[in-house]
């Protein structure tokens, strides 16, 4: 994914940065908390100001790195204007916790991990996490589509969720 230089011989390439860094630096703002359109945001402004001053390709940790801090400004910035309060100490260590787990690959290595988890799961397990987490759908909702109680949906939706967690955790570990 990363394999590409940014650099041409007649120059830097704009457009390779964005292919190359976009789609991680909206999983980046989504973990901090922002809602899909938000990330969009702020992942345009980013690279806006990215472009707008000097730009040096040093390598692709050093250049996702600089591009995760102008977001990271961005997100704070945001939160302010919105008169959002925000613990700036619980922002910087997921950025800590987001650089060590996502590492280079902007976290592409992790959603392969959970992908093949997912396969591990019952198929109304899969559907219920779908339904929750892909289409937003209510708790009675689920229910209704499983043909169980809204607390049976629940208790399902947490084993299941407790079931990836073990399984990427374990698949962690082996690495």
């Amino acid at each position: 994914m990363k394999s590409a230089p940014l650099s041409t011989a007649t120059g830097f390439d704009p457009v390779r940065l964005i292919e190359t860094y976009q789609v991680g630096i909206w999983r980046y703002l989504r973990a901090l908390g922002c809602d899909a359109a938000q990330a969009e945001d702020l992942t345009q402004e980013t690279f806006l100001a990215a472009l707008q001053r000097p730009f040096q390709d040093i390598n692709p940790a050093a250049t996702s790195a600089y591009l995760r801090k102008i977001a990271f400004n961005f997100y704070i910035s945001y939160r302010r204007r919105a008169g959002k309060v925000t613990a700036v100490e619980n922002v910087e260590e997921l950025d800590r916790t987001w650089s060590h787990w996502a590492g280079e690959d902007d976290g592409e290595g992790l959603l392969d991990l959970l992908r093949d988890c997912l396969k591990g799961l019952t198929e109304r397990a899969r559907q219920s996490l779908e339904m929750r987490f892909r289409d937003q759908s209510s708790r009675q909702d689920i229910a209704t589509a499983l043909d169980i109680s809204p607390d049976g949906a629940k208790n399902l939706m947490q084993r299941a969720k407790q079931q990836l967690r073990d399984c990427i955790e374990s698949k962690i570990d082996i690495k």
